[in-house]
């Protein structure tokens, strides 16, 4: 059986490690023939233990952690958040919800310190993770996940003092400067410069229209994520730091106007493609659901903003030119009715998720051979969670600026659904852990056998002959140049 058949998404071309012009070709077509030398500093990462004879245990664990495994704290954070802020709320159940954002926490900082192992304990891996057409765009799913717990922080934790208003803004500082780096390696990442050449050149992973998925949105719905956040963290610096406040509404508007945008490109471009080939694939059919991502995001956060905006600018004296202060109560009208235009569209890709479903069996429903596609699926349904949480966001916050019952009781129903999908994914993701079904990295295959390669080639340095040649593996022969003399004395 092929590789491709076990790993859907193992076809792909793009750098090599060393950031030459060559292309990893990761298929089954034949590849040229290795390096019959090795650079010293090659030969020495090729040493680290890593063999798969010698991966066993919590070492298999962390060389198979992938950055998709983030999306669990993103969809449990939004939980968290929802039951918190539920219209028709009861006091138990946000002790419940501060449960679960205690969960998330714990979750994050476990995921965040197996990551790093990963990465150090195995060189080279990140270069081929960011290199995957799909693990790559997974590392929106960190900054993501920081954004939920900076919520609940906001929500949930100001009553323990000013201390904790400014550590809930320094995170939020860090995650803005995160959720950049997934723009940058996912859009700017393929512009990489020759330095001995002079001119910008793409790599262009094996992608067709036809096999593009909704993923490719989650690259840029972590600026959307984090701009939503940002107006949660102004609106509890108005009162004692204005100032902060300020930078921080700015800041945000600068974030929403990166992630948006783009975002709807990717929307017309994966409209298309649904319009003109078939359904995606059983393993990701979820992902037909992530439009809601940026849609519901972006909705929640710029009515935010524009109510943060309609309270701070009278107090800073923003935009004096405007009479009688209205600068603020502009951008707030404005930002409520282009979030009922964004709830609105996303509603629309709503009925295309459940009309896509409806077409195809569905997945738990089917029989699983091979580790990875359970990955796939399982992760692809804690995708849906989060996406679907923030555009049950979006509906609370239209509900709190409307006089209308609807609204709310919409609200609560979309919660409870979120609420049995997170208790149904969570139960299915802690089976699959247990019998490590779930431990499974696309990537990690062709990372082994690129090391095994390496270890299997030793080096050999040039030696000098008493000619002033120097000799090669290979027999030949490199005059090496006299050194230039110096003047006469």
């Amino acid at each position: 059986m092929s590789s491709e058949a076990t790993d859907p998404y193992s076809r792909f071309v793009g750098p090599t490690e060393e950031g030459g012009p060559e292309a990893i070709n990761v298929a089954n077509e034949p590849e040229a023939e290795p390096k019959t030398q090795l650079e010293p500093r090659e030969l020495e990462d090729a040493k680290t233990p890593g063999t798969p004879e010698e991966i066993r245990g919590w070492r298999q664990v962390v060389l198979h952690f992938t950055p998709s495994w983030f999306s669990i704290t993103m969809g449990t954070g939004i939980v968290s958040v929802l039951l918190y802020i539920m219209p028709y709320n009861a006091r138990w159940v946000q002790y419940i919800a501060i449960a679960m954002f205690c969960l998330n926490i714990v979750c994050f900082i476990a995921f965040s310190i197996i990551s790093l192992l990963r990465y150090t304990m195995f060189p080279g891996l990140w270069s081929f993770m960011i290199q995957h057409p799909v693990q790559s765009l997974f590392i929106g799913t960190f900054p993501m996940g920081l954004s939920t717990i900076i919520n609940m922080m906001i929500l949930a934790c100001l009553q323990w003092g000013d201390g904790m208003l400014i550590f809930a803004w320094a995170l939020w500082w860090i995650d803005v400067a995160i959720s950049k780096i997934p723009l940058d390696v996912d859009i700017s990442a393929p512009l990489q410069r020759y330095s001995n050449k002079g001119f910008l050149r793409m790599h262009i992973h094996d992608a067709k229209l036809s096999s593009m998925t909704a993923a490719w949105l989650l690259p840029i719905v972590s600026t959307i994520v984090a701009a939503a956040s940002g107006a949660l963290v102004a609106s509890a610096l108005i009162k004692d730091h204005p100032s902060y406040s300020l930078v921080t509404l700015l800041t945000s508007y600068v974030l929403w106007g990166c992630g948006v945008p783009l975002a709807m490109v990717v929307l017309v471009m994966y409209f298309q493609r649904l319009a003109l080939h078939h359904l995606p694939t059983p393993e990701v059919i979820v992902s037909v659901f992530l439009p809601l991502g940026p849609l519901g995001s972006g909705s929640f956060g710029i009515m935010k903003l524009g109510e943060v905006a309609n309270t701070l600018f009278p107090i800073t004296n923003t935009l004096p030119a405007v009479k009688d202060s209205m600068a603020g109560g502009i951008l707030y009208v404005v930002g409520f009715i282009t979030a009922l235009v964004m709830w609105g569209f996303a509603l629309v890709w709503l009925f295309f998720a459940v009309a896509s479903i409806s077409k195809t069996r569905f997945p738990f429903n089917m029989e699983m051979e091979f580790a990875n596609v359970f990955v796939i699926r399982i992760i692809g349904f804690w995708g849906f969670v989060f996406p679907g949480g923030v555009f049950v966001l979006a509906t609370n916050q239209i509900a709190k600026e409307l006089p209308s019952a609807f609204f709310r009781v919409l609200t609560m129903i979309f919660t409870m659904i979120i609420l049995l999908l997170w208790i149904f994914v969570s139960v299915r993701t802690i089976e699959k852990t247990l019998t490590g079904k779930l431990i499974f990295s696309p990537c990690v295959q062709q990372y082994q056998e690129r090391r095994m390669r390496k270890m299997s080639m030793p080096y050999n340095g040039p030696s000098a002959s008493a000619s002033g040649n120097t000799s090669s593996n290979d027999g030949s022969t490199t005059e090496i140049p006299p050194k230039p003399r110096g003047p006469a004395i």
